[in-house]
């Protein structure tokens, strides 16, 4: 399937219903099923991410297939772990490359028992859930959040519960500090000194709770807001005061010339009336979701960057830094590595530009939202595989339809 974008206009006007957070809704999910809560969670994300982790929780089964969802796999493999009984969990081709090893290693130092049932390192794995007893761990705090995450939030019900040592510098802070804050709404305490994360073991409180809207979500709308010539757009459930680390754009795209008004029903989008930044420079080590949809955006208003903090992007669904690379120079722009975790752009177009380029996606979400808007001012692209979307944000083109944008299925 692919989707041909335009839009006809320069005005970005209108109301929309942003999805609930992925990443707060799969951590309430796996929260909640720890607490054996009577209560439903209030609006859970129907994002493809949302819905495995819901159905394996939900299920009697054995096996399962996570697709594509790289959060269900490291959340529920830890999860599984302390799960008497034996349980066999794979994903797609992607998924199969995607390491896990040091969770795995992690959670066998606890008394695990896990097998590889193809390459070492990786996935599909069989687990045998079993009692599990609490030390302390050491791991590189430049891995993944989403394994700390995982090993956080089983502690409480681990057996003298868990010390977490992280060596190194911490990626993805604010996302680990996502789970904690969580875990605190569900009546766990812990203690964080330097790089020691302690948490003892405590049974979770059973409470109602509903899902904030997503700002990884929302930050399309902001790049659409800049390559906007009039905006007048309201987020619905977007607000300021946020558990997640990704409300800081709301503070980046001030000068990029966006004003972030809170109001009774979530947030709207406003021009500041500032000038483009000559160029900029953002840390995305707290913020990795978000860098595409800052690169994509600096390419079309020709501002030239330097980007760092993103070491964690070759091991998402894709390798997004090379995915950036290849698709932004069918615009015309030459994207360089300066060094690891690092992209950069001299604002310079040496390539030849596409009439109308089509736009890989490669499984991943991200690259399909990030990309539809620079129609708005490039012209008309076409999206390959267009419903990738359903991972994170289901209602993304009928979303864009609400406020002009043209999606029309092409062959």
């Amino acid at each position: 399937m692919k989707y041909l974008v335009s839009k006809s206009d320069s005005s970005l006007k209108g109301s929309i219903v942003l999805p609930s957070s992925k990443s707060i809704a799969n951590r309430a999910l796996l929260i909640h099923a720890l607490s054996v809560s009577p209560w439903p969670i209030g609006n859970l994300s129907d994002s493809d991410d949302t819905r495995v982790m819901s159905q394996v929780l939900n299920s009697n089964d054995t096996q399962f297939d996570i697709g594509h969802a790289g959060t269900a796999m490291r959340f529920l493999t830890a999860f599984l772990s302390q799960i008497v009984g034996g349980w066999t969990i794979t994903g797609s081709d992607r998924m199969k490359q995607r390491p896990i090893g040091i969770l795995v290693d992690a959670l066998t130092k606890l008394g695990a028992r896990i097998e590889y049932l193809e390459n070492e390192g990786f996935p599909p794995l069989k687990i045998y859930g079993s009692h599990l007893k609490g030390c302390v761990l050491e791991l590189d705090g430049s891995i993944s959040s989403q394994y700390i995450s995982a090993l956080l939030m089983i502690a409480p019900t681990i057996e003298g519960g868990l010390t977490l040592r992280l060596k190194n510098k911490i990626m993805s802070r604010s996302y680990i500090q996502m789970t904690l804050q969580l875990m605190e709404q569900f009546g766990v305490q812990h203690v964080w000194k330097g790089n020691e994360i302690r948490i003892a073991e405590k049974a979770y409180k059973p409470r109602p709770y509903s899902v904030e809207a997503d700002w990884s979500g929302a930050s399309y709308w902001y790049q659409m807001a800049v390559l906007a010539n009039e905006v007048d757009l309201e987020l619905i459930g977007l607000r300021t005061e946020s558990l997640q680390g990704d409300s800081i754009i709301a503070q980046w795209f001030e000068q990029l010339g966006i004003k972030t008004i809170s109001t009774e029903n979530g947030s709207c989008l406003t021009k500041n009336g500032l000038t483009l930044p000559k160029s900029l420079r953002l840390n995305f080590i707290e913020n990795p979701d978000v860098a595409q949809t800052f690169a994509v955006l600096c390419v079309m208003k020709h501002i030239p960057f330097h980007f760092s903090g993103l070491e964690t992007l070759k091991i998402k669904e894709t390798n997004r830094i090379a995915a950036l690379q290849d698709e932004l120079a069918k615009f015309g722009a030459q994207l360089t590595e300066p060094a690891p975790g690092e992209l950069k752009w001299d604002g310079s177009f040496p390539f030849e530009k596409l009439a109308l380029p089509e736009i890989e996606t490669y499984h991943d979400h991200r690259m399909a939202m990030a990309f539809a808007p620079v129609c708005q001012t490039f012209g008309p692209i076409v999206i390959l595989d267009p419903m990738v979307v359903t991972k994170s944000y289901p209602d993304y083109w009928d979303d864009l339809k609400r406020v002009g944008f043209k999606v029309e299925e092409v062959v």
